[in-house]
């Protein structure tokens, strides 16, 4: 894919990763990265993209949060840092034609970065909504977003992420979107606003 392309709904999936209650706690803008990332789940599936989630050890970590979990049924443990490791992740990618990826959850520096990276290097494109990812320190989430810009991937916001999927105001799923958008807010800014 051309660096320029954007990064719309066809041949695009949104992976959640490990957004467990236990790492969670840890976090502190915990409520705006699950709201931002039920927000993009809601939106992928309006649009009839794949979601993937996965789960670091949850043995030891304990399940996704509730209100991911509910959307997300099926989320296959790991406990490489990165979710290539995660066989029918990478099977349904290729299986799929997946050709971009959007990753959010935690933590932005360990399994976010390294599964990017990853994601990179296996040839896909890739897009980090830097509200929907956390670290539990600031310049831990600071630099790998910076890390992952450098490297290729697109760092965005979950809103635009969810216009550039749906391309069209004349789409039929774009009034879904719109209402989801209208949705969110959070502690990092003002309530989202519709495009005019």
């Amino acid at each position: 894919m051309r660096p320029t392309q954007r990064l719309t709904s066809h041949h695009g999936g949104l992976l959640v990763v490990d957004l467990q209650d236990k790492l969670l706690g840890l976090i502190p803008e915990r409520d705006a990265v699950v709201a931002s990332t039920a927000a993009l789940i809601q939106g992928a599936r309006a649009l009839r993209m794949p979601v993937w989630a996965t789960e670091q050890y949850p043995r030891g970590l304990g399940p996704t949060t509730a209100a991911i979990a509910e959307l997300i049924p099926e989320r296959p443990a790991k406990t490489s840092f990165h979710c290539c490791t995660v066989p029918q992740l990478v099977e349904q990618l290729y299986g799929r034609n997946i050709r971009h990826v959007t990753v959010v959850g935690i933590e932005a520096h360990v399994c976010i970065a390294q599964t990017a990276l990853e994601l990179l290097d296996l040839g896909f494109r890739v897009q980090v909504p830097a509200d929907a990812v956390a670290s539990r320190r600031r310049i831990d989430w600071e630099f790998a977003l910076r890390r992952l810009e450098q490297a290729g991937a697109v760092v965005s916001t979950a809103e635009s992420a969810l216009f550039e999927w749906t391309e069209r105001a004349d789409r039929p799923e774009f009034k879904a979107i719109s209402e989801i958008v209208k949705s969110m807010s959070g502690p990092r800014g003002d309530p989202e606003r519709t495009p005019s």
